[in-house]
């Protein structure tokens, strides 16, 4: 151990220079050598190394002096300069006769470079050799400045040169410098000599401390790690106690629990208004001292009572014995009688019930009691204010007008309220999400907030009501039926808007609600100033339209009427940006339901007793519209469901309307004179003789006759250079079971459902394809067979292209039911003795009756194939009459002699064909010459009909190939069998010959030219 004695410092080293890099064993030699160098130099006598030679260490009485850079100077004596001198003369180096090892070498070269002495040099006898003869005397102080010498050199004295040793004794003065040099040498050497000695002693008392030190950071370190040791263990000690200090703390918590809740329910009876006496027997309700506009303690105390219901109605088991409508004995009661169980706090006191339980009891009155001041604060006042509206505002006696509605005090009051409203309800709410659905003291939360909704709607429900509804009965009665349809949807909406902004603002959460910056200002009264305009349209609509009856066009038709223009409406929907779904409540939606009903109820009585397609089609529309608009808000979601139910309604009057007027116009259409006028009709002209066509003994209604009597006098009205009355002058031509189906059709393309849009159209083309088949047998007794034909062609051509935009397939399955082999399943199911009646299997004897006496007969209706077919047929029987119409005797002439060729054997049909009387010469050039000369006729007649009834030239050129094509056949065959007929026979000769088929090429050119013009 170190003492504390403080070590000396190390001598002071002068001139002395140490070597940068110096290992552990080289500085051990080193001090090794200063060691015996210092002990030679301290004795009386030395003892050469190699020769043996003993040389007087003569000693010297020096004074160290320090000085900076090592220039110390000890000055001898005269005595000890003459020794020296006498001495230095006969000396010899120690290498001449011992030489020094390397080692050796090694260490006197370190101790020469620690020593730094003074040494000799050849050029310091050599200069004092050429000054001898100055006799000038050289001070000590420049003899130190000049000459240095070291350590090593001063112990071998200097070799002299020849010249130096003949000079020897003549220069006796140079000889006292030399001396007078090395005692000064040796005297330094000595003098850094002991200073090596206590630099290494004072190393070796640095050693010992070291090795102290050393060993105190060992103690250190032990102790060190003694102390970490004690500390884990401290830490470990500490942690169990904490963990163990935790635990009694949680069981002191557990067993001061119940101590905490009967102090609540003790303490907390007087703020609420609640006393308990006789021992809790008697319940007596009084003024509560706690107010629920302070809100903060307020919930503090219903936190307490509810922890109070928790603990004692679950862990304590009091709802088990009273049964509180938030435990599942409560839900079930609630859920199969209709009816809520009893409270606790009106159940009986019972002395054999635990403490829990009775404590349970008074927890559920103080909650009652609590949250009864909510109700007050909330549903009452609602009540209250409603009351309070109706009364000054005589409602619903004296209804409000729309356009002063929202600044009526229907709003005003309710505002004014909401927001104490709203902080209340957010108690009870929280309150409700904290405990959670499963919770005891829950049911009591939802029982209140339910009836704070009920009252809120059934208060607003009532006021609104018959403003609601006066307002549609006003609405119709200004602008009709579309237009109050449009305006009403615009009010409803709107409505729905305000209303959920109102609902938000007494049950919405405040956190989560989002105002818009800009706030829509009387927009009720700026749906009102969009009523005039929307009637002043209106009236200029149907001016416009009034007396005019268009032609069914392609089914697109125009959307009348969006939201788009009224920019209020579409503002509506988007006026209330709130991500609290608050207004989905079951009763909000309810009574908005409510009030958007009044919608249905006015409508529906407009829609009874309205007829007129166009009508209903524009109320279908417009409502579509209108709930579009409505679907883009999640807030006006009433006002969507209240529209789709109406629009419903509309469309079923719409269809028993269109099936009617189609089974009146189409299916039961019985034709008049001017209706089977063709080709009068086309042309304009009216019936020169009046047919009276009977179907079934039904004659023609006065009101069918007058009807016709005004769209005759509609189309003398009618200008032909005006456009439009062109094309309705066509429209009027065609026949009216087309027409009508035509125009029904394009009226309900895009108002009705597509399955029920296509279920009307595969009966109506059923029933008009076979309307169209009538009317031409009709033309056929009283115009001809080209006129039925052409007309049959060109209603059936117009009937599928008017088809053809609206992309049905005019299919259908339809089932019918075949009690054909009933009587033989009865009669075998009387004949069964062994009925098994009462049998679950598939042999039960009724089963087999049903199975065996009903069939379902299934058969597939394709109607726009059986337009086809009937189109196909048409075409085919005008080809064919044409062509017979245009061969006139020639058709018959071919006739003839096919059905000659026919009835003989092969090899005769020649020689009976030639003796027919039909054959003979001058009889069929007679034939060709009258055909030829009734040709111009027939086809002038042939093109004007065409053109007349078909209006496109394409259409006369398909129709009339075939019709080419038959001709010339025929014409061929005519000449085929005039060919087989001997040239003198049956008055056949050269000249007859040539000019039948002269004739023959004629024709035949002339129906050529004629079919090239088409």
């Amino acid at each position: 151990i170190m003492s504390s004695k403080p070590l000396p410092p190390p001598p002071k080293m002068s001139g002395l220079t140490t070597p940068a890099n110096n290992n552990n064993a080289s500085s051990s030699s080193s001090v090794a050598s200063s060691s015996r160098i210092a002990s030679r130099y301290h004795t009386p006598t030395a003892t050469g190394a190699g020769a043996g030679a003993t040389i007087t260490a003569t000693t010297f009485a020096t004074t160290p002096a320090t000085s900076r850079g090592g220039n110390s100077r000890n000055v001898p004596s005269s005595s000890s300069r003459k020794h020296t001198s006498s001495s230095s003369g006969g000396a010899t180096s120690y290498e001449t006769f011992a030489p020094r090892t390397a080692e050796q070498r090694a260490r006197l070269a370190r101790i020469a470079a620690l020593t730094a002495g003074p040494c000799f040099s050849d050029t310091i006898s050599s200069s004092y050799n050429n000054n001898n003869n100055n006799e000038q005397k050289i001070s000590d102080d420049d003899a130190d400045q000049q000459i240095t010498f070291t350590l090593t050199e001063a112990m071998c004295p200097p070799k002299l040169s020849s010249s130096s040793k003949n000079n020897s004794n003549n220069n006796n003065s140079s000889s006292s410098i030399v001396d007078q040099t090395i005692s000064t040498t040796l005297q330094t050497t000595l003098l850094q000599t002991s200073n090596l000695s206590t630099l290494i002693k004072h190393t070796a008392s640095l050693r010992l401390a070291l090795h102290a030190s050393l060993n105190i950071g060992n103690d250190v370190s032990r102790r060190h790690a003694d102390l970490l040791r004690h500390s884990g263990e401290l830490s470990a000690a500490a942690e169990r106690l904490q963990c163990e200090e935790q635990v009694l703390t949680r069981r002191a918590e557990e067993i001061g629990m119940p101590l905490k809740h009967y102090d609540a329910v003790d303490h907390i009876g007087f703020l609420v208004g609640v006393l308990f006496k006789e021992g809790g027997r008697v319940i007596v309700r009084g003024i509560a001292k706690l107010h629920v506009d302070n809100i903060d303690e307020f919930v503090e105390v219903l936190g307490q009572i509810d922890d109070a219901v928790e603990f004692f109605g679950d862990s304590g088991g009091g709802a088990e014995v009273f049964g509180r409508p938030g435990s599942s004995t409560g839900r079930d009661a609630a859920s199969g009688g209709g009816r809520r169980e009893k409270l606790a706090k009106e159940q009986a006191f019972e002395s054999t019930a635990s403490g829990s339980a009775e404590y349970y009891r008074r927890a559920c009155a103080l909650q009652d009691a609590a949250l009864e001041l909510l109700r007050v604060g909330v549903a009452d006042r609602v009540s209250q204010t409603s009351a309070q509206i109706q009364d000054a505002l005589l409602l619903p006696k004296r209804p409000i007008a729309a356009d002063k509605l929202e600044a009526s005090l229907v709003y005003t009051r309710f505002h004014g309220i909401s927001k104490r409203s709203n902080a209340l309800i957010s108690i009870a709410r929280k309150r409700l999400d904290a405990l959670g659905n499963g919770s005891v003291a829950a049911a009591s939360y939802e029982d209140l907030l339910m009836l704070c909704r009920n009252t809120y709607c059934g208060g607003r429900e009532t006021l609104l009501t018959s403003t609601v509804r006066t307002h549609m009965d006003i609405l119709r009665e200004r602008h009709g039926l579309v237009g109050m349809t449009r305006l009403a949807s615009v009010f409803l909406i709107r409505l729905c808007t305000v209303e959920t902004a109102l609902y938000l603002d007494f049950f919405g959460d405040p956190d989560k609600r989002r105002y818009p910056r800009k706030k829509t200002k009387g927009a009720l009264s700026q749906v009102d100033e969009e009523e005039n305009d929307a009637a002043t349209e209106e009236k200029e609509g149907e001016e416009s339209n009034k007396g005019q009856q268009s032609p069914p066009q392609s089914p697109q038709f125009k959307r009348m009427g969006s939201s788009s223009t009224h920019p209020a409406a579409a503002a509506l929907a988007s006026q209330i940006l709130s991500e609290d779904a608050t207004y989905r409540d079951a009763e909000f939606q309810s009574m908005l339901g409510a009030l958007c009903s009044a919608l249905h109820r006015t409508i529906r009585r407009g829609l009874v007793s309205v007829l007129d397609l166009d009508v209903l089609c524009q109320v279908v529309s417009v409502l579509r519209e209108e709930r579009s608009a409505a679907n883009s808000s999640p807030t006006t979601l009433a006002a969507a469901r209240a529209v789709s139910g109406v629009i419903q309604d509309a469309q079923e009057r719409l269809i028993f309307c269109a099936n009617n007027a189609l089974h009146k116009e189409v299916a039961r259409f019985k034709p008049t004179a001017r209706d089977l006028n063709y080709p009068g009709k086309l042309l304009g002209e009216e019936p020169k003789v009046a047919i009276i066509i009977e179907d079934e003994g039904a004659t023609k209604s006065a009101d069918e006759e007058d009807e016709a009597k005004e769209a005759e006098a509609d189309t003398k009205d009618f200008k032909p250079e005006d456009a439009v009355a062109a094309q309705l002058r066509v429209y009027e031509s065609w026949f009216p079971p087309m027409r009508s189906v035509l125009r029904i059709l394009s009226k309900i393309f895009r108002v009705v459902e597509p399955r029920v849009f296509e279920d009307i159209a595969l009966q109506s083309v059923q029933s008009c394809t076979k309307s169209l088949k009538d009317g031409s047998v009709h033309i056929l007794r009283k115009s001809g067979q080209i006129h039925a034909d052409l007309f049959l062609v060109k209603h059936l051509l117009i009937l599928r292209e008017q088809l053809s935009p609206f992309d049905i397939q005019l299919r259908s399955v339809e089932r019918q039911l075949d009690f054909s082999e009933a009587g033989k399943a009865v009669t075998r199911f009387l004949a069964n003795r062994n009925r098994r009646l009462f049998s679950m299997s598939t042999e039960n004897a009724l089963i087999t009756l049903l199975r065996e006496g009903v069939s379902v007969q299934e058969s597939s209706v394709d109607s726009k194939r059986d337009l086809e077919d009937c189109l196909r047929s048409a075409c085919n029987d005008f080809i064919e009459h044409t062509s017979s119409s245009l061969l006139g005797p020639i058709a018959g002439f071919v006739d003839q002699c096919k059905n000659t060729a026919v009835g003989s054997t092969a090899g005769s049909s020649a020689a009976a064909l030639a003796k027919a009387p039909f054959m003979n010469g001058v009889l069929v050039k007679g034939v060709f010459a009258n055909a030829l000369q009734n040709l111009d006729g027939e086809l002038d007649n042939v093109s004007k009909q065409m053109n007349l009834y078909l209006e496109n030239t394409a259409t006369q050129g398909i129709l009339l190939k075939p019709v080419v094509r038959k001709m010339t056949r025929t014409l061929e065959e005519a000449k085929r069998f005039i060919g087989e007929v001997p040239g003198e026979e049956n008055g056949w000769d050269a000249e007859v010959r040539a000019e039948v088929l002269k004739s023959v090429e004629e024709y035949e050119s002339k129906v050529k030219v004629a079919s090239s013009k088409k």
